[in-house]
C-alpha cells in the first residue's frame, strides 16, 4: 500500500495512492496528519485499511491534489553518513566501524515535487544525494536487530541535499544539510509488507536526465535492521521519524571537476519499488 499526504481545496489530508486516484482516508474519519495517524497505532491502521478495501473511502483524482512530503512534520530526520562502500571510496575515507549519525532539521523537509532553493550569498556548492528513506511506525527504544524491521512502517525516497562549503567548513554537518528545502521526500510511504527486503533495491539520481548516481541498497555498509537498532540504543525513534540511510558514490563534490547544482537544474531521485521524486532548482 502507498500512503500519501496532500493538500486539496486548501485542506490537508492523507490517503492511499492507487494509480491516478487517491482514497481520502481523512474523509473516512481518520486524521489529516500522517504523523498523528502513525501515532494512533496498528488498530487505527487496520481500521483504515478495512474501510479502504471495502470501498468506503471517498476518491480523489491524483491531479486534483498537491502532494506533500508523506510525513510533513517528522519529529526528527536522522541521517547516516558514509554508508555506501563506493561513496567512502570516492572520497578516500575508511569505512566506518559504526553508523555515522547526523541530523537534518525537520524544517528542511519539502514535498516530492517542490522546488529546491537557497541563498546564493550563503552557498554555491549544493549537491544531490539519493537515499532510501525509512519511516518509523512505532516507538523504538533499545530494539534488537532481529526485531528492528517490526518498527518500520514503510519506505520512501529522500534527497539529502547538501551545501558542501558549509558542511566541510563548519567541521560538522547539521547546518550544511539543514537549509530550508534541503530534504525533498516522497512521493509516498510504501508499506513494509511490499518491501520484504530493503537491501535489494536499486537507487538512482539524475540531473537534467544525466545519470549521476546508480547503485543498490545491498551496497550499504549498515543495513536498515542495523540502523534502526543502533539508533534506538541512543535515542527514542518516534512514529513518523525519518531515517535517511546514506547515499552511494557519484555525488557532485567528488567529481573531477566538481559538479554543483544551479538554477534551473532538474533533479530526479529514484528508489526501486518505492518511487520517484522530481525537484527543480529555483534561485
Amino acid at each position: 500500500m502507498k500512503l500519501v499526504s496532500f493538500m486539496v481545496r486548501g485542506k490537508p489530508g492523507i490517503g492511499v495512492l492507487n494509480g491516478k486516484q487517491i482514497s481520502n482516508i481523512t474523509e473516512a474519519g481518520f486524521s489529516s496528519s500522517m504523523r498523528s495517524f502513525l501515532e494512533a497505532g496498528p488498530d487505527t491502521w487496520h481500521q483504515a485499511l478495512a474501510k479502504y478495501e471495502q470501498g468506503q473511502v471517498p476518491l480523489l483524482d491524483y491531479d486534483a491534489v498537491t502532494l506533500l512530503s508523506p510525513v510533513p512534520n517528522p519529529s526528527k530526520v536522522v541521517a547516516i553518513g558514509l554508508n555506501y562502500k563506493d561513496h567512502a571510496k570516492e572520497q578516500g575515507a575508511t569505512l566506518p566501524a559504526a553508523p555515522l549519525i547526523f541530523a537534518k532539521f525537520p524544517s528542511s523537509v519539502i514535498g516530492p515535487f517542490d522546488d529546491i532553493t537557497w541563498d546564493p550569498a550563503l552557498t554555491n556548492e549544493v549537491d544531490y544525494e539519493v537515499e532510501l528513506g525509512v519511516v518509523i511506525g512505532k516507538k523504538a527504544r533499545r530494539v534488537s536487530e532481529a526485531d528492528a524491521l517490526d518498527y518500520v512502517f514503510g519506505y520512501t525516497v529522500i534527497n539529502d541535499i547538501s551545501a558542501r562549503n558549509l558542511q566541510f567548513g563548519d567541521k560538522q554537518w547539521v547546518r550544511g544539510k539543514s537549509l530550508d528545502t534541503f530534504c525533498p521526500v516522497g512521493p509516498a510511504i510504501v508499506t513494509s509488507d511490499e518491501i520484504p527486503d530493503p537491501q535489494k533495491l536499486a537507487v538512482r539520481c539524475l540531473v537534467n536526465d544525466n545519470v549521476m548516481q546508480t547503485s543498490n541498497t545491498e551496497q550499504m555498509v549498515f543495513g536498515v535492521r542495523e540502523l534502526v537498532s543502533y539508533c534506538s540504543q541512543a535515542f527514542t525513534l518516534e512514529p513518523g521519524d525519518l531515517i535517511a540511510t546514506g547515499t552511494p558514490g557519484g555525488v557532485g563534490v567528488f567529481r573531477k571537476p566538481p559538479f554543483f547544482l544551479k538554477d534551473g537544474d532538474v533533479v530526479v531521485t529514484e528508489v526501486e519499488h518505492v518511487g520517484r521524486i522530481r525537484n527543480v532548482v529555483r534561485l
